[in-house]
């Protein structure tokens, strides 16, 4: 079974920088296959939101790529009863860093995996974080040393985040956008780690 799988190219259904940082980090070979997908953002569900939304990028990325594994993933910001995706402009972007001064939020992350021909395994996890109080001189700060709008929260934990977080728990690299300890384990179960 391990040479066949072996011979399944591996693909990354994301244009992420962070997501193929982690899978690179877990030491599979792999291609990236950015995919346009329907997503919601509506549902008062945060599990069932991102569930959706990584197994719409699974199906759309599946449809490019009927030979390969593939993983897809979806994350969002779950804050004060409310789903917060990626900002829309530079003004929202510091509107979801004041709301998260002082406060805590929970990272949800979606993940499709699946193998040629089978049903994608469509796992979740979930992260806290903790911010620190911010001053608006921080959050301008924060917002001219990155790129807060393809970041779903509008910050990347990885990237000038000790200017913002207090601390976390649970998976740091779920809150950077793909839980790496689940995606090993299913990489290692079918032979491409």
């Amino acid at each position: 079974m391990e040479a066949v799988i072996k011979s399944v190219p591996l693909v990354l259904g994301s244009a992420s920088p962070r997501r193929s940082k982690i899978l690179q980090s877990l030491g599979c070979a792999f291609e990236v296959c950015a995919v346009d997908a329907d997503e919601i953002h509506d549902s008062a569900d945060p599990v069932h939101t991102v569930v959706t939304n990584a197994a719409e990028k699974y199906r759309a990325c599946r449809a490019r790529r009927p030979e390969a594994a593939i993983i897809a993933a979806d994350t969002l910001v779950w804050f004060e009863g409310r789903l917060i995706g990626k900002p829309a402009d530079l003004e929202e972007a510091a509107a979801f860093l004041r709301a998260f001064s002082g406060r805590a939020q929970i990272v949800y992350t979606g993940v499709a995996l699946g193998l040629p021909g089978q049903a994608p395994d469509l796992r979740v996890e979930a992260s806290s974080v903790r911010f620190k109080p911010l001053t608006e001189a921080v959050i301008q700060a924060y917002l001219e040393r990155t790129r807060p709008l393809d970041r779903a929260g509008a910050y990347d934990i990885d990237e000038n985040g000790e200017l913002l977080i207090a601390g976390t728990s649970g998976s740091y690299t779920n809150v950077m956008g793909l839980p790496a300890a689940p995606v090993r384990d299913w990489l290692t179960a079918h032979g491409f780690i």
